[in-house]
């Protein structure tokens, strides 16, 4: 399969946006866990619409406030990654789910690891938004992009998590979440 790319320079840091030639297949920042591998055929993708619609797009969410994408999507992965990948969409902009949400919404509250799996192998970062998903107590959880990076993306949107020296967080599904005084990130 061809395998279209380009890179994006974001302000946290660069990251590789990948198409199939119609839609958007991949969004890796650099150095990130599960970064693609070199099997395809790759071509440069500078020009092509999907790769630049999604540029721009991300220059706007992350300089003019955008909250939703209007893109063409198509993750490769199998049928329940799919699922949970279609439910982080449903998360709205400065909102946060925990895993326990997301297999709930599912259908299957018992599946909270094979959820957190399948947010972790999310290839479409930042436009799927798995950075919105944090522990059932309201802290940060892992991110492949890095937690300084999944911090910085719910900071940009707004979202609070409990403090890390142990507390409880009170917030609970479908709360929506003021960004804490002490967070300050250059965008």
């Amino acid at each position: 399969m061809t395998r279209y790319e380009t890179l994006y320079e974001s302000p946290l840091g660069e990251m590789l946006l990948v198409a199939n030639g119609d839609a958007l297949t991949g969004v890796y920042f650099s150095h990130q866990k599960y970064f693609p591998e070199n099997g395809d055929v790759r071509r440069d993708g500078g020009d092509l619409a999907v790769l630049s619609a999604a540029k721009q797009q991300l220059d706007e969410y992350f300089h003019d406030g955008r909250r939703l994408f209007e893109l063409s999507l198509a993750p490769e992965g199998t049928p329940f990654q799919r699922q949970v990948w279609a439910e982080l969409q449903r998360i709205p902009f400065g909102e946060t789910r925990s895993y326990g949400d997301l297999a709930h919404a599912l259908g299957d509250a018992n599946k909270s690891r094979a959820v957190g799996a399948a947010n972790g192998r999310n290839p479409i970062s930042v436009i799927v938004p798995c950075h919105r998903v944090i522990g059932a107590d309201g802290t940060l959880t892992g991110y492949a992009g890095g937690l300084e990076r999944k911090l910085s993306l719910l900071s940009l949107e707004g979202a609070a998590l409990a403090p890390v020296e142990g507390a409880r967080a009170a917030t609970t599904r479908r709360t929506r979440l003021s960004a804490p005084a002490n967070l300050a990130f250059d965008f």
